[in-house]
C-alpha cells in the first residue's frame, strides 16, 4: 500500500502486484468528525463506493433525495454529490468492459446510481463485513482484488476485439477521435460500431469520447493550466466550447473546476482511468 494525506483525508492505494487490468482502487479515511461534502464529476468508469464506517457514514444525493450506505454509480452523467461523517470508504473504479462482467448487470446501469445490494445481492453485505473487519488497507485491497478476480473468472468480459480496440484507441487519444475514422480502422460501418459498442460497453462511442475528453480537460484545469490552453490540448473548438461542455456536464465553470478539491485527490488516487 502507498498512502498520502490531503487536508483531513488520508488516501491509500494498492501496490502494483495486487492490481487487476481494468480495475483501480483507492481507500479514503476522513480524520475529523462532522459532515463533509464531496462532489465527483463524470468520468469513464463505473464506481463502487463501499462504506466501511460503522453505521453507514456515506450519504449520497440523487434526484433530490438522500440515501445512506454503499452504492454503485454507473458512468456518472454529471456531478455526484456525496458526503457523510468521519469514517472509511473503499472506492473501486471499473472500466465499462470489466463492469458488465463483475457486476453481473446489463448496460442499463449507465448513468444510474444503485445500492450495492441491488447490484450484488446477498454478496454485498458479506463483502462489506469482510472489508470492514480487515485491519489494514493492504488486506482490504487483497480481499477486493480476490473477489473481483473470481467474478471475472466466472464471467469474463465478452467484448469483441473491434470494440476493445476502439475503446483503447479512444482512451489513448484522450477522447480526441472521430467515430467514423475508428469504424473504418476496424473495418466496420459507423452504424455497426455504434450498435456493438453500446451493447457491449453501455454507452455510444461518441459519449465515451466525450467523457474521456472532459475527464482529461478537468484534470488539466486542476493542474493549473489556463482554460484556453486546456481547450486546445483537449480537442475543444475554443475556450467557449470547453465552458459550455463544463456547464452542460457538471453545472460548473472551468474556473470552478480548476479549484475543485476532489480533483486534487484524484491525482494520487486515480492517476489514470482503468484501461481494460
Amino acid at each position: 500500500m502507498t498512502g498520502w494525506q490531503w487536508a483531513d483525508v488520508d488516501v491509500a492505494v494498492p501496490r502494483p502486484e495486487v492490481r487487476l487490468p481494468g480495475v483501480a482502487m483507492a481507500g479514503f479515511r476522513q480524520q475529523i468528525g462532522g459532515n463533509v461534502r464531496i462532489e465527483m464529476i463524470a468520468h469513464p468508469s463505473v464506481t463502487l463506493f463501499l462504506d466501511l464506517s460503522e453505521g453507514g457514514g456515506i450519504v449520497r444525493e440523487t434526484s433530490g433525495t438522500s440515501r445512506r450506505g454503499s452504492f454503485v454509480a454507473g458512468l456518472l452523467p454529471g456531478v455526484l454529490r456525496t458526503g457523510g461523517r468521519a469514517g472509511e470508504c473503499l472506492q473501486i473504479r471499473l472500466s465499462p468492459a470489466v463492469a458488465t462482467a463483475v457486476l453481473g448487470v446489463s448496460a442499463d446501469l449507465t448513468g444510474a446510481v444503485a445500492t450495492l445490494e441491488e447490484v450484488w445481492g446477498r454478496d454485498a453485505e458479506r463483502t462489506e463485513e469482510r472489508l470492514r473487519a480487515a485491519p489494514t488497507w493492504d488486506e482490504r485491497f487483497t480481499i477486493a482484488t480476490d473477489l473481483l478476480a473470481r467474478r471475472l473468472a466466472e464471467t469474463p468480459p465478452r467484448i469483441e476485439p473491434e470494440v476493445a480496440r476502439v475503446w483503447h484507441r479512444t482512451l489513448a487519444a484522450g477522447g480526441r477521435v472521430r467515430v467514423d475514422g475508428l469504424a473504418e480502422e476496424v473495418g466496420w460501418s459507423r452504424q455497426r460500431l455504434w450498435s456493438r459498442f453500446r451493447a457491449q460497453l453501455g454507452l455510444t462511442p461518441k459519449r465515451a469520447a466525450g467523457l474521456i475528453r472532459f475527464d482529461h480537460a478537468a484534470h488539466l484545469l486542476a493542474a493549473g493550466h489556463p482554460a484556453v490552453i486546456v481547450a486546445a490540448l483537449s480537442g475543444y473548438a475554443d475556450q467557449s466550447h470547453l465552458h459550455r461542455e463544463a456547464r452542460t456536464i457538471t453545472g460548473l465553470t472551468p474556473a470552478t473546476l480548476a479549484t475543485a478539491p476532489w480533483l486534487a485527490i484524484d491525482e494520487v488516487a486515480w492517476p489514470a482511468p482503468p484501461q481494460a
